[in-house]
């Protein structure tokens, strides 16, 4: 056999020895093993990624447990075992009204009893919220409307006319009503007293003896933290609303206030 023969032949035996030993010794792959610390094994992540001995891309992140893309020693690298799913209690109860009167909300609220982990199901919602309706024992008298005078108009007035024998109306100590105005009527503006009830005003309204109902209370007196009504019983048109921010007994208004009628 010539040189050249000879030659040929040891290439074509290299050759198969090659590819014998390639099939039988596979190729190191670059895994989650040889990424740098650390090595992106939880969370998800599409940065923590390799390349496979084929070539292709592989991941080092939780999320590939469920996308089934992760490299061969995931496992053994990150020392990740099964999944688990979240687990939430039972619900818990409906919060009370947000509004006392008419239209609110409500929620309830569970805990998670068990985390999720190693890719299993998120946890589902934790709070719930629905509309309400609030019928509190105060909302009757949220929708009474104050009738008011200004307090020049009568101050526990005497009859003049009652006779000896008439027996005496009993006198209840009056008390004193401090109210935030909130809206007032254009038509207030017709008349000086009225004029003087505009937004953000704090006005000192008294409930004298002869106003109060059996309840020894002035109707419409007002409630705090609730918006409620009045109206000038002297000025057609004007109305409006406020807030009653504290109340005294056993006290008088200031001049230029106004009385419950």
């Amino acid at each position: 056999m010539g040189a050249h023969g000879s030659a040929r032949l040891v290439f074509v035996v290299c050759g198969y020895l090659a590819f014998f030993f390639g099939e039988l010794v596979p190729r190191a792959e670059a895994g989650c093993r040889d990424r740098e610390s650390p090595n992106c094994c939880t969370g998800r992540n599409n940065e923590c990624f390799e390349y496979s001995k084929r070539k292709t891309v592989c991941y080092c992140d939780t999320y590939c447990q469920k996308t089934g893309d992760c490299c061969e020693d995931y496992q053994r690298v990150c020392q990740i075992s099964a999944a688990i799913d979240c687990v939430v209690g039972s619900w818990g109860p409906w919060s009370s009204c947000t509004a006392p009167c008419g239209v609110g909300s409500t929620e309830r609220s569970r805990l998670v009893s068990v985390p999720p982990r190693n890719g299993g199901t998120p946890c589902p919602d934790l709070k719930q919220r629905r509309g309400c309706f609030g019928n509190n024992a105060i909302c009757s008298t949220a929708k009474e409307v104050a009738k008011i005078l200004p307090d020049s108009f009568k101050r526990n007035f005497k009859d003049p006319w009652r006779r000896p024998h008439m027996l005496m109306k009993e006198e209840k100590a009056s008390y004193c009503v401090y109210l935030r105005v909130k809206q007032a009527s254009a038509a207030c503006k017709l008349k000086l007293w009225s004029a003087q009830l505009v937004r953000e005003r704090l006005v000192c309204a008294e409930c004298q003896s002869d106003a109060m109902s059996k309840s020894n209370r002035c109707g419409g007196d007002g409630l705090e933290s609730t918006r409620t009504f009045w109206a000038a019983a002297s000025v057609a048109g004007c109305h409006g609303s406020w807030v009653r921010e504290s109340s005294s007994e056993g006290c008088r208004c200031p001049p230029y206030s106004v009385l419950f009628v």
